[in-house]
Formats: C-alpha cells, structure tokens, sequence
C-alpha cells in the first residue's frame, strides 16, 4: 500500500493497512528524515491513545527509532496529543509520534508525527517523510524494547506533571476549583481521561465523569468525536445532575466539545467565539486570530471590533499552526473543535479549550446559555450545519470537475459573489452567508458545511450543494 499522511497524520484500518509491518515502515522512514536533521540526536517521545494496539505500535516505533541510535522518551500510559506535544518542547525533543487515530471509529489507528515546535507536521516536512518511505526497499531493523530500557536508549515517562503545571501557570485554576460549579467530563473512552479532575480537585466545584474507562470499541457513539449526535450520555448526565455544564473530548483529547447547562449542545464555531470573546474582553489578550476555512464568520466581527486581523487557513493545524506561529497569533480554531493558544503549544488543545470555557464562566459567573446570548447581542445570531457523506460510491474526480467547471452563480436564491477553492469549494453569499463542499482528509468523505443566520438559511444551502453534486 502508498502511505500518505493526510490532514493530521496516517490513519488506516488496523490489520488491513495499520499493521506492525506498516508502522515499521513509517517508524524507519521517520528515523531516516531525523538521521538527516539538525536536531539528531535529541531524543524523539512517543506517545499513544486508548485504541485497540495502540500501546504495542508506540513500542514497535521506539524499538525501531533505538535501532537506528535515536534515543526515545515513552510516555508510561495512554496520554493526550497535546500533554505529547507540550512535553515535546518541555523535555527539548527533536520530535514526537502519537499513536492515534483520533476521532475516527474504532477500527482505525494512527500515527501523528511532530517536529520540533510541537505542532502538526508542515506539509513540507510530510512531503520529506513520505518521500523516505518511498525510499525503503530493505528489512527494518528492531532493538527489543526490555535491551534499549536497560542500555538507556529508552526513558519511560509520566508525561502529566509537567504538562498539568504549565496550565496551572495559563489559566487561574484556583478560581474555578472554588466557584462551587457542577462540571460533568466525557472522557469518551479515550486518554482525555482524567486531566480535569487532576487540575480541579479540592475545592467546592465538582467534577463528575463518564466513559472514563479505556475501551477501544468506543461503544454507544458512531467514533470518539465530541459533536452533537455522539454525546447524548453527556446530556442526560448534565440533567440528571443538575450540573452547569459538560465538557467533551476526542479520543486523543485534542477537540472539545460543550454542552450547556440545559443540556444543548453548542456548536464548535460558537465554542471558539466564545473563547475569542473571552480573550478579547475578559483577558484583554491583542494580537492576530487564526482560523480554519471552516471556521465562523463571527471570529472576523470580534476582531473588527477591536481593530485585530485574522487570517484563513486550509483545514488542518499543519496550516493554522505554522500561521499562527508567522503571525504571533493570540489564538487559532477549526471547525472541527481544535484551539490553539498563545503560549501553549502551536497546536490543538482540547483539556485547555474546556478549561477556557470553565474560566469564561467563572469570571463573568453566567451560564454558557448566558454566554451566548451575550455574545449573539455583539455578532448577531449565527447558525451553522455539516453533514458528511460516504465517499465511497461516488466519484471524486467527477465532482472536482462538476464544481470547477460548473460553479453556482447563486444558492439559497441568494447570489454567490465569491468562491475560495484553496481547501474544497467555499461559496460566499451576498448576505454574508457561506457553504463550503470539501473532501475529508482523515476520512473516505465528502463534508459539506454552511453557516448563516438562520437555520432555514443553512438547511437551504446544505440542500443546494447536495443537488449540486448528485447527492
């Protein structure tokens, strides 16, 4: 098979194509692109999720990365990709490796490679290690993991202290442990698990958690992704508890999501608004704001308000976060429910985003219902929809070629008076509506989004792009 990583890293179906075979030939060819930097020979730290032989691929990686003389930091348990990544410049390392597949359902795995600055790889860099792997024409070498523990080739690792201290240092943690909040985490079985209750124990807020426990089957939700279909346990939990609010990640802890205190789900474009607001008026933070293709139109009104640029990326933080380190920007988010902060790592974030919210909660002391009205009062409402539909029947070549050569002149009967094809098909309408059809680069899929002020709006123009390809 060709090995290509995509928006954020190789994902394959486990003993398909993400096989031990596979994952020695991406560790190799990793181990050729680092023999060859400038960092060589810092140590590289690997960590792993809560999937089904994620731990044994992250042990195969470093037996392969010690037979080639590069030194490696293994985290001792399933760990987050942001606690990774911090660690990563914590502990000065040349790169990391996550062993995760993040969102996607149960049966696939993955591997997320990060350069030295601790954020997704550069497509520039991906380009290099794919090219190794091309290169590979020979049987990959191993050093049993139990030899390169005792000759000091491997350091196994807790990853939490220093990862738990620096967010201690970036968010007031003592005045969320006491304001006497109700907070449910779903954890969604994967290596979230935890961190929250860690940073916020021992005072009069609560911390009630689900799905904490390790099951590779993610069972009762379609993938570990924390959108709104998938976390009805988070919803029923805020209301049989009365709690103020719910807090959602990923399998890898990267994405948030959030669930208000009438147990509503709120859409990851308003989560990042609302962290965006809280920056600007609460935090008094100033600088440029980052932010996806996919991203709302509100984060443009906020930074109009207080004169700040924004700059719009491709999806993937391989985009936003090499921006976001250009720009010295404040803050970065996609769709998708990744924020990235100022000060932190040029990554996603999901333990800090939820963090974020909890802070905007207990500066202002209103509900996150609360929240959003008050930020609808400054940018208007906005509503948004995506769907995702199965790639697999159709055909791609077709569609590009439908959609390049036959664009909308309107949509919703409304005029398109822009299109940005940088990342898929963005159409922009003349009442600052917008849509978007783009190819998924984790996932055989075709998404289609749109935001607008009324939900009327958005299903129309969720149905346009639908007749538009065929769907």
């Amino acid at each position: 098979m060709t090995i290509k990583f995509g928006t954020d890293g190789w994902r394959a179906i486990i003993a398909e194509d993400f096989t031990s075979d596979n994952v020695q030939i991406c560790a190799q060819a990793i181990s050729n692109y680092l023999l060859k930097s400038e960092d060589f020979p810092d140590p590289v730290i690997i960590g792993y999720d809560t999937r089904f032989g994620s731990e044994r691929f992250a042990k195969t990686i470093a037996e392969v990365l010690c037979s080639n003389n590069i030194p490696v930091i293994l985290c001792n348990k399933p760990t987050p990709t942001p606690v990774v990544s911090y660690n990563l410049i914590y502990r000065e390392c040349s790169s990391g490796i996550v062993v995760t597949a993040s969102h996607n359902s149960y049966e696939w795995n993955g591997i997320k490679f990060k350069p030295g600055y601790g954020g997704s790889a550069s497509p520039e860099i991906v380009s290099q290690i794919e090219n190794e792997i091309s290169k590979l024409k020979f049987e990959i070498d191993s050093t049993p993991l139990f030899e390169a523990i005792q000759n000091g080739m491997v350091e196994m690792y807790d990853p939490d202290p220093a990862y738990l201290n620096h967010l201690a240092e970036m968010i007031d943690l003592g005045n969320i442990r006491n304001a006497g909040m109700n907070v449910v985490v779903d954890a969604m079985h994967g290596a979230g698990a935890g961190y929250l209750s860690k940073l916020l124990s021992g005072g009069s807020t609560k911390i009630f958690e689900i799905r904490k426990e390790i099951n590779p089957s993610f069972p009762d939700m379609s993938q570990p992704e924390p959108i709104n279909n998938n976390l009805s346990p988070l919803k029923d939990a805020i209301h049989n508890s009365n709690s103020d609010v719910g807090i959602a990640f990923d399998g890898d802890a990267d994405r948030v999501g959030i669930i208000d205190e009438y147990g509503e789900y709120i859409s990851t474009l308003h989560a990042f608004a609302l962290i965006t607001f809280h920056s600007l008026e609460n935090l008094d933070l100033k600088g440029p704001i980052v932010k996806s293709i996919t991203m709302t139109s509100m984060i443009d009104s906020l930074a109009k308000l207080h004169d700040l640029p924004v700059f719009e990326t491709p999806v993937g933080f391989k985009y936003l976060g090499q921006v976001m380190m250009e720009e010295d920007a404040i803050l970065a988010g996609e769709e998708s429910g990744g924020y990235g902060f100022k000060g932190h790592i040029p990554e996603r974030d999901g333990i800090l985003s939820g963090l974020m919210i909890l802070d905007m909660m207990t500066k202002t002391n209103k509900s996150p219902s609360e929240l959003i009205s008050d930020l609808e009062s400054v940018v208007g409402p906005r509503h948004y929809d995506r769907q995702d539909i199965d790639l697999v029947e159709l055909n791609k070549f077709h569609i590009e070629q439908i959609l390049n050569t036959n664009p909308p002149k309107k949509m919703a009967n409304l005029s398109v008076i822009n299109i940005d094809a940088r990342d898929g098909f963005k159409f922009f309408i003349e009442d600052g509506s917008w849509c978007l059809v783009r190819f998924s680069g984790t996932e055989p899929l075709i998404r289609l989004y749109a935001e607008s002020n009324t939900p009327e709006q958005v299903k129309s123009l969720i149905d346009d792009c639908r007749s538009l390809l065929g769907v």
